[in-house]
């Protein structure tokens, strides 16, 4: 056991149970706090569905960016792109080592935890220039199949994690429009995040670049309106881009409001009584829209 400072808030006592630091080592900066070590798993269970050379920047739990790319540079500055406001006192994960140029360019912003499979011998003392931030070395992965445990009044719920890593098997194109490759790819990519973000949940990507991200919200319409909106204040075109959505549309008014920006291809798990509504929209606006069948509500 480890007692921490405090909690989610001072004013609340906290503990950490476990072999949390079996996975992650520190190399630098202040003790783990309760809400870093829960940004810290949030982040780095996104990052383990990405490929090589990505970059998640996690702020509250949820995702204010993520990105692939050639290079872990690459990947790190789109994914600040989507929300470099959001970044600011935020967890950025990456998957691949980092080396100075990177370093010098994570030191411009103020980041409370910086975690990374390991780090190049002259970036170590770039970063260390901020005495406070923690540096985190990952040392194992912690995507594995297990349980969720929450407390109850009276008990607890326990639930299989949703441990559906990059299983595309079953997608299904329910439009007259077929994806093509690229469209797919990004498709996946928004679908990832999608499913690591707290519902209801929508992402716009291009790619393979979050350009807005409206999680948390409690009708998906809105989900939609945020994420607009987010792309809006930080000038990223949605003009070709995908969107993603973490359960089935309920109604087509969210085809009517995501064709407004220019996206071509929709991804969500279908189930709706109102499917054909829906697929009848997309149609309509010669969208491609493909089905996966398993929902990804996260709370």
């Amino acid at each position: 056991t480890r007692t921490l400072r405090y909690g989610e808030n001072p004013h609340q006592q906290a503990t950490l149970y476990g072999s949390f630091f079996d996975y992650f080592e520190i190399l630098h900066g202040k003790e783990l706090s309760y809400n870093n070590i829960l940004d810290i798993t949030a982040a780095v269970e996104l990052l383990e569905e990405l490929e090589p050379n990505s970059c998640v920047i996690v702020k509250h739990n949820n995702p204010a960016g993520a990105a692939s790319s050639s290079t872990l540079l690459e990947a790190y500055n789109k994914a600040l792109q989507c929300d470099p406001v959001a970044a600011f006192g935020g967890i950025v994960a990456l998957n691949q080592i980092v080396d100075a140029p990177l370093a010098s360019k994570l030191n411009e912003l103020f980041l409370e935890v910086i975690i990374a499979p390991g780090f190049a011998e002259d970036a170590l003392p770039i970063l260390f220039k901020k005495k406070d931030r923690r540096i985190l070395k990952q040392l194992k992965n912690i995507s594995e199949r297990g349980t969720l445990i929450k407390t109850i009044p009276g008990g607890i719920l326990v639930q299989d994690k949703d441990f559906l890593s990059n299983d595309f098997s079953n997608l299904k194109t329910v439009t007259e429009n077929i994806p093509d490759e690229k469209q797919l790819k990004d498709l996946k990519f928004a679908w990832t995040v999608a499913k690591n973000a707290k519902s209801n949940a929508i992402i716009f990507a291009k790619d393979k670049m979050t350009l807005g991200i409206g999680a948390g919200q409690v009708s998906r319409i809105d989900a939609v309106k945020v994420a607009v909106m987010k792309a809006s204040e930080f000038s990223l075109s949605l003009e070709n881009a995908v969107v993603a959505s973490d359960a089935f549309f309920p109604f087509a008014d969210n085809i009517e409001e995501i064709v407004k920006h220019g996206i071509t291809a929709v991804i969500e798990p279908g189930g709706s009584v109102r499917d054909d509504e829906v697929i009848n929209a997309a149609n309509k606006y010669s969208l491609a829209m493909v089905f996966t069948g398993k929902r990804h509500f996260k709370h």
